[in-house]
């Protein structure tokens, strides 16, 4: 009996106790997310890029289309391209916004000696165009996903463009076109590293077009039209803008 009633004493004391111990006891909760870190795509960058371009040009002389001659050709040109270029981008949460500028040499060039072996154009003298070099200075806004950015460009271009006419046993005529006009394009960009930025872009660039009125060969007065396609890969170098955390 005594056995029984010291049994359920102790039982009793303990579920009075359990409530204190219980308080006592170390409290858990669910430990904070850990902050996903997010590239900083803010800063100053410069850097290098190389690719290839396609022109596409056209010479009209003073006739214009006259009955059945045409006295207009359109030819191509195609060559490589490779450059240097720097600027500085302003991020704000997945917008940013940035202005850069380029120089760069170039290896594109062409003529129409093929329309004229093909009678296509009924004058024989043969032009040919070869750009220089270029440059530009543009506007870029672009959407980020955290380490990728897709953006648009564009402002303002220039360069220098060699037009030559050559007809048999005269002179050649040439000349070099101090060109300005118009580009745009967009691409991709994706930092390979907190600083290493690499980059794919397409731009248009649509050039003003020069009269020559007094060919110095005897030829008849003509106009040149010009305009490229140009698709690089390149490398940036950012400075400042650490990887940055959002929850």
């Amino acid at each position: 009996m005594k056995r029984i009633l010291f049994t359920t004493v102790s039982l009793g004391v303990l579920g009075l106790l359990s409530p204190a111990l219980g308080a006592d006891l170390p409290t858990y909760s669910k430990a904070p997310s850990i902050a996903a870190p997010v590239y900083d795509w803010n800063g100053f960058y410069f850097g290098g890029f190389g690719g290839g371009g396609y022109g596409n040009h056209n010479v009209n002389n003073a006739l214009g289309n006259t009955g059945f001659a045409p006295f207009t050709a359109n030819y191509t040109s195609v060559g490589g391209v490779a450059g240097g270029e720097a600027g500085y981008n302003w991020q704000s949460g997945s917008y940013m916004v940035g202005i850069e500028g380029d120089m760069y040499w170039s290896g594109i060039k062409g003529n129409d000696a093929n329309q004229i072996a093909a009678g296509a154009f009924p004058i024989a003298a043969v032009d040919a165009d070869s750009l220089r070099w270029g440059g530009s200075v543009r506007a870029r806004v672009g959407y980020t996903i955290d380490r990728w950015m897709f953006f648009f460009t564009g402002g303002y271009a220039f360069g220098d463009i060699d037009h030559t006419n050559t007809l048999a046993g005269f002179p050649v005529d040439k000349f070099t076109v101090h060109a300005n006009g118009l580009t745009g394009g967009g691409g991709i960009a994706y930092a390979l590293t907190n600083n290493v930025i690499g980059k794919f872009e397409y731009r248009y660039t649509n050039f003003n077009g020069y009269n020559h009125p007094l060919p110095t060969n005897g030829v008849l007065p003509y106009t040149t039209e010009t305009t490229y396609s140009v698709v690089t890969l390149g490398l940036d170098f950012k400075f400042g803008g650490p990887v940055v955390a959002k929850y």
